[in-house]
């Protein structure tokens, strides 16, 4: 719980130095891709507009934004128990997503450089601003006497490899999400800053602000590409990855919910928020939404979240592993089974709605 305020503690505490970090299903990935594919893409339908961002990337609006002030010198100690391990959850998920980016981005750079010049410095200045969040996330665990060393992390992790069409569908939707996350957060808590405990939340702003450029660059990446939003496999591509997405951040979600209850946020009704936003600016992008209004989709979609807690209390038992296996695999197989009831719902033909005011 968040005790009443003491003044800071004189003893001086060591800092736990993290190398390696619990895997599991909703665990950001570290991701590779393939570079001479990336590098012969045909940008010529998006080339304005990619370049218009490039110089906007180049401003670097946000240099100065993330900068520790005095707001962040002093002890947080009275923050204990399982509110700070929740947020020290959410500082560690948050730090590891931000490296796996500023990782794929810097390496897609160094790759493209030379054969894609213009794609090369879009991924070199991502990776700064993605670098630049990782590095203000493990100060900010600093504070709670944790940090990642993310030197090792990198060495050590399991890259997944994604072709590039998959990395431009799921960075497009983890960058928009990021946006919608942020500044719902941001907004509440100019509403109610008796729950802004921790004063990383005044940069939520600045931070979408970076999400939302990503998204674009993204979106840009994504319509240049005809063979991503004007096939029928696109649609089925579109909508598999708009719900795992969205699956993902509903389990995460309730996972965290004791870091939105710190929020003075509702943590089902957040999340709701966040993928209805979400969907509708994908629509944007995307040949097709899904269809958050039918009467089964958050149900289902909660459904699967009680399930996943259901697993992770499992997991955190003394109990054999096979006998954990036994008890775990029904839940999996009905959270597919949910999930694919989900996919079968008819989506919303997004590229017929283009063009009218709704």
């Amino acid at each position: 719980m968040v005790s009443t305020l003491q003044p800071p503690n004189p003893e001086v505490f060591q800092t736990e130095t993290k190398s390696t970090v619990q895997e599991t299903l909703l665990t950001p990935r570290f991701y590779t891709t393939d570079f001479e594919k990336t590098a012969n893409l045909d940008l010529s339908a998006q080339e304005k507009g990619l370049q218009a961002m490039l110089t906007e990337m180049r401003t670097d609006y946000n240099r100065n934004h993330f900068v520790r002030n005095e707001e962040f010198e002093r002890s947080w100690d009275h923050i204990v128990g399982e509110e700070r391990q929740a947020f020290l959850d959410y500082l560690e998920r948050s730090c590891i997503s931000e490296f796996s980016g500023f990782l794929l981005f810097k390496e897609l750079s160094r790759k493209l450089k030379g054969r894609s010049p213009i794609l090369a410095e879009i991924f070199q200045l991502m990776a700064r601003d993605e670098a630049r969040h990782a590095g203000f996330l493990n100060k900010a665990m600093g504070d709670f006497k944790l940090s990642l060393d993310l030197g090792k992390l990198t060495k050590q992790r399991t890259y997944t490899f994604f072709p590039i069409e998959w990395v431009i569908y799921t960075v497009y939707l983890s960058e928009k999400i990021g946006y919608w996350r942020y500044i719902l957060i941001y907004r509440h808590l100019e509403q109610h800053p008796e729950h802004r405990f921790y004063p990383i939340f005044r940069m939520f702003e600045s931070w979408c602000q970076d999400e939302n450029r990503h998204g674009d660059i993204f979106k840009a990446l994504l319509r240049s590409q005809p063979q991503l939003w004007d096939t029928w496999q696109s649609r089925l591509w579109s909508r598999f990855f708009l719900l795992s997405v969205f699956a993902t951040h509903t389990l995460t979600v309730h996972e965290r919910s004791i870091f939105y209850d710190m929020l003075g946020l509702e943590a089902t009704s957040f999340d709701r928020e966040v993928i209805r936003e979400t969907n509708a600016t994908a629509g944007r992008a995307f040949p097709v939404m899904l269809d958050t209004d039918h009467p089964a989709f958050f149900d289902r979609l909660h459904q699967c979240s009680n399930l996943n807690l259901k697993i992770s209390e499992i997991n955190r038992s003394h109990q054999p592993q096979i006998l954990k296996f036994c008890r775990k695999l029904p839940l999996v197989l009905a959270i597919f089974g949910h999930l694919l009831r989900l996919y079968l719902i008819k989506p919303i033909d997004a590229e017929a709605l283009r063009g009218v005011v709704r």
